[in-house]
């Protein structure tokens, strides 16, 4: 079993996690007073009427796409919702799927640690430039870019992402979407359904269909807001850029979207056996075997944890299913302790059923090209992992929990630095090798350099948080006002914001052509595709401010092999006890890599250390 880190300290994350992983002002309380007759739209359930931002553009906010999965269709896939009646006023926010509430998902006055958000969350929302009501007669149409929130796929929220100011300087339609999250969005028990149900109910992948369901949506109605539906690109950042490269490699979801931006995602699933078996056997520690044993344990009716295995065995497949159905949304969050950042839990992650997600490994559906070929972007942060070291790194001195210096910046920076190498070889650069050589020149790689975080008394922001995870969000939405002076400097307002705009325009000139190129206006230093294999020509674009590096192709692509081979001659670490523990940090901080691969690394240099044994 993989261990994770400590509980993260909650209290500054609640100053800080809106920052870097939100865009913007909290979004909660954006919502419009009146609806403006401007915005008045027909879709395939009927008609809509949204508002005007108070930034410019119109924005329609709160809109099913699904019916509510609630009841019977709770673990069932989205269906298509029930059209109304009359004008829908799209004015107010949906409510958040259900999660373990934090930082960034309470939003009903819940306390961290307890149950918020709804079963009844499938909701879009739309931000647009301001089109006349007749934009649908456009044959062109806007391209339109279709966000997928991060949280780890178990907490996080549409609503703190406003689409207003991409949606008007690049000229495209932005939406954003509500899915299904942890235990709700991804199970796969076999006494949930029958031969009857079909293979999508079967997948345990309900909240990559929701995904779908919602791309579906857009296919029927980008139409009315004025975007072309043969134009969508999907986008995500961590666990929504995860979902982007499940939805690449989905078969479900082929001709919905036509290019793919995944921003510090992943490529790791789940096969069956691990999201079904006991841990024992194999299965993951959160499958749906040991959610049914905890159930039965948290009832109080097994004296043991041993005993409660011995119960779930002995069931009928019809008390099983009547068991989870009949579990109630705080039920199912309490059998998680939350001690993740934010309220994250390890829930069952995206499941390679080989239905909704191919089978295979991470990699194999791009070594095979069994994936949609579509222009991708994949990218990374120079310092991910900079976001969860600050919390519990040994080389960060903290009072009260608050981190005030960094007592061996040399340390840390390695450790930070090992870490997102991991990240970027597994999310960026070996999909790349592998899509570049099936669809050719239409991969494009990044990597996020930007860490003029200001110095405050005596706690460097810049090189505690570096260009960590998360942080390239704001610029990507344009809005860089949280929290100035803390993560944004008001005094490099104008040099961020260039960065932000530059940052933009790539976005949405690849969203409309699938070349990011020199940008909409062509004024951008020209973002090159990756290249073929042995040319020797820079693979990905840095994308840092002005004043400190600026906007640059480079080359130094990395496989998951190279990093770790790194780590065992890096004459920068100075004991094998230094080199072990960068090894131990790659499986603490990453989802990269293993304890068991960790185990095996440098020829067993490191099996001594105890995490090694927690592998065997």
């Amino acid at each position: 079993m993989r261990r994770r880190p400590a509980r993260p300290l909650l209290l500054l994350a609640a100053l800080l996690a809106p920052c870097l992983v939100a865009c913007g002002e909290p979004l909660a309380v954006l919502s419009g007073e009146a609806p403006s007759g401007a915005t008045e739209r027909a879709l395939a359930q009927g008609r809509v009427t949204g508002f005007e931002h108070p930034d410019g553009g119109h924005v329609w906010l709160g809109i099913p796409f699904a019916e509510p999965p609630v009841g019977e269709l709770r673990w069932r896939a989205p269906e298509p919702p029930a059209a109304w009646e009359g004008v829908r006023e799209a004015l107010r926010f949906g409510a958040p799927c259900a999660q373990i509430a934090g930082p960034l998902g309470a939003r009903d006055g819940t306390g961290s640690g307890g149950a918020t958000g709804s079963e009844d969350c499938l909701t879009l929302n739309v931000f647009a430039p301001a089109l006349q009501p007749d934009a649908a007669s456009d044959a062109a149409g806007l391209p339109v870019m279709v966000w997928i929130h991060g949280g780890g796929n178990s907490i996080g929220d549409a609503t703190i992402y406003d689409g207003s100011m991409l949606a008007q300087r690049g000229q495209v339609i932005v939406v954003t979407v509500q899915y299904r999250l942890g235990v709700f969005g991804w199970l796969s028990h076999p006494a949930l359904h029958g031969p009857e149900d079909d293979a999508d109910d079967r997948s345990g992948n309900y909240g990559t269909l929701d995904l779908i369901r919602a791309l579906e949506w857009v296919q029927e109605n980008a139409g009315a807001f004025g975007g072309d539906p043969g134009r969508v690109t999907i986008f995500g950042e961590s666990a929504g850029g995860a979902n982007v490269m499940s939805l690449l490699r989905s078969p479900r979801a082929r001709g919905l979207f036509h290019r793919a931006i995944s921003q510090s995602g992943s490529v790791r699933g789940a096969t069956l056996d691990e999201a079904r078996l006991p841990e024992h056997e194999g299965g993951d520690a959160a499958s749906s075997h040991e959610l049914v044993v905890s159930l039965i344990e948290r009832h109080g009716s097994a004296a043991s944890r041993e005993e409660a295995a011995d119960q779930a065995a002995s069931l009928t497949p019809e008390a099983t299913e009547r068991l989870l159905r009949e579990a109630d949304r705080d039920a199912l969050l309490g059998l998680f302790d939350g001690s993740g950042f934010a309220g994250m839990y390890p829930g069952p992650r995206l499941i390679r059923d080989g239905h909704v997600l191919t089978g295979g490994g991470d990699l194999a559906p791009y070594e095979s090209g069994d994936y949609a070929k579509v222009p991708v972007m994949l990218g990374t942060n120079r310092d991910e992992n900079k976001l969860f070291l600050m919390w519990s790194s040994p080389h960060v001195s903290r009072v009260f929990g608050l981190p005030y210096r960094i007592n061996d910046p040399r340390r840390y920076d390695l450790d930070s630095e090992y870490a997102a190498l991991l990240w970027k070889a597994r999310g960026v650069d070996e999909p790349a090798i592998a899509m570049r050589a099936g669809q050719g020149p239409s991969v494009y790689a990044y990597r996020f350099d930007w860490d003029d975080s200001p110095k405050r008394l005596w706690l460097d922001m810049g090189q505690l948080l570096g260009a960590a995870h998360g942080l390239e969000i704001p610029f990507v939405f344009g809005r860089l006002r949280l929290l100035p002076g803390t993560v944004f400097d008001p005094e490099r307002a104008a040099l961020d914001l260039e960065l932000a705009r530059a940052m933009q325009s790539y976005w949405a000139r690849f969203a409309a052509t699938g070349d990011p190129g020199q940008g909409l206006a062509g004024d951008l230093p020209r973002w090159s595709s990756w290249p073929a294999a042995g040319s020797g020509e820079p693979e990905f674009l840095v994308l840092d401010a002005p004043d400190d590096g600026g906007i640059h192709m480079t080359r130094g692509a990395v496989t998951s092999p190279i990093v770790v081979a790194r780590v065992g001659t890096d004459e920068r670490l100075r004991s094998t006890e230094e080199r072990c523990a960068v090894w131990r940090d790659m499986v603490l901080y990453s989802d990269q890599l293993s304890a068991e691969a960790y185990a095996q690394i440098a020829n067993g240099a490191c099996q001594a250390h105890p995490l090694a044994e927690d592998a065997s």
